[in-house]
Formats: structure tokens, C-alpha cells, sequence
């Protein structure tokens, strides 16, 4: 199956690198792009992506705006962010609104490929070189408290996945180490996004990062 992706960058070389790159690969299409995030919506509606990538710093509409009406959509792509930062407090709120990725300009054409299949399984993709420092900067004590609070509703073996997520496993991992089936970790991964009020596995790390120790 062709992942569908649609590239927002105001940076025409940025733009044509990137598709040139998801292009080589077979089961990658570059569906649609635009100079903007305000056209992101649009975009949408008319190519029906699975991952929209879109850069945090553009002229009108920058990637958290874009994040924000994206993931309200009913039937939303995967969202994820582009930048040049390392940490960027416009990132960190993008994933608050719903992104489920945070990938540098600088990575990897393989890295590059390889997120956007994983965006596209709906797991999270946070670049690792800034992982730690983006939870560590801005996580702050209200945040932490808040967390708690909803770390609280969940059930022991429901904290036990949320940590695993929080630690970049992937489900087959978690199953493998939990001792259960694939299917049983979906469902706890359901329950606990409600509980959590999460729209997505990275914002349920971000929640079990910020609630600190379990």
C-alpha cells in the first residue's frame, strides 16, 4: 500500500529535496505540497494523505496552526512537524495539539522514509537526538501535576503500556515484554488514550513523561 504524503515547507529547495527523497521510494507518494499552512486544509480534503509533514515556521500559518485544524478533522492524517531546532517551544505545543511527529531537516533520507511508514502505522516518531531535552525543557511542575491526575485513572496494567509508549516501543515490543497479544495491547492502548485524554501515542508519552516516575 503507497503511503500518501502531503509536504508543507516555505522553502521551494526544502520542498523538492524532501520529495525528491520520498519519491525514490516505492511505496512513497508525494501526493501534494504547498508554501504554506494555509492551504493545509485544502490539501487535505482534496488528496486524503495519510501523513502531512509541515514545517513549524512559515509566513501566515505555521505547523502548531496546522497541527491544531488538522487533528480536528474528523477523519485526520498523521501530523508531524519539520524543523531546523532542536527545541523549539512551538514544537513541543504542536504535539500537544495533536502531532505525532517531530523529525529534523537534517535527517537521514533512510530516517527520513522509514518515519513516514511509521507516522503512517499511527506510532509516534520523535527525532532521538532531541527526545529527552524537548520532555526535559518544557515540561513544567502544572504540567507534571496535571499529568498525575490522569496517570491516576489508569489501571496498573494500563500504566505498564503507557510506559512502554513513553519509551518509544513499538506494540509487537510491548506485547513481547508484557506477555500479551498484539490485539490486547490496541485495546489498552484505546482505553487508555480516553482515559488520558490523548489523541494519539504521542501524547500519551508526552502525559507519562510529565507525570515522572510511576
Amino acid at each position: 500500500m503507497t503511503v500518501k504524503v502531503v509536504l508543507l515547507d516555505d522553502e521551494k529547495l526544502v520542498r523538492k529535496g524532501i520529495r525528491m527523497i520520498l519519491h525514490a521510494e516505492p511505496d512513497i507518494e508525494v501526493v501534494a505540497e504547498g508554501d504554506d499552512g494555509s492551504v493545509a486544509v485544502d490539501l487535505v480534503a482534496r488528496h486524503r494523505p495519510d501523513v502531512v509533514l509541515t514545517d513549524i515556521q512559515m509566513p501566515r500559518v505555521g505547523g502548531l496552526e496546522v497541527a491544531r485544524q488538522l487533528t480536528a478533522l474528523p477523519d485526520p492524517p498523521v501530523v508531524a512537524v519539520l524543523t531546523t531546532f532542536d527545541v523549539d517551544e512551538f514544537v513541543y505545543a504542536a504535539l500537544r495539539h495533536g502531532a505525532a511527529g517531530f523529525l529534523l531537516k537534517d535527517t537521514s533520507p533512510r530516517e527520513l522514509a522509514d518515519a513516514v511508514r511509521v507516522l503512517a502505522r499511527g506510532e509516534a516518531m520523535l527525532s532521538p537526538r532531541i527526545t529527552t531535552k524537548l520532555l526535559s525543557v518544557f515540561a513544567t511542575s502544572a504540567a507534571a501535576s496535571r499529568a498525575r491526575s490522569r496517570m491516576a485513572e489508569l489501571t496498573a496494567r494500563e500504566r505498564e503500556v503507557a510506559v512502554a509508549v513513553a519509551q518509544g516501543h513499538s506494540n509487537s515490543r510491548i506485547a513481547t515484554d508484557l506477555s500479551m497479544s498484539q490485539s490486547t495491547v490496541k485495546v489498552h492502548l484505546s482505553r487508555i488514550m480516553t482515559k488520558l485524554d490523548a489523541a494519539n501515542r504521542t501524547q500519551v508519552a508526552l502525559i507519562t513523561h510529565d507525570a515522572g516516575p510511576i
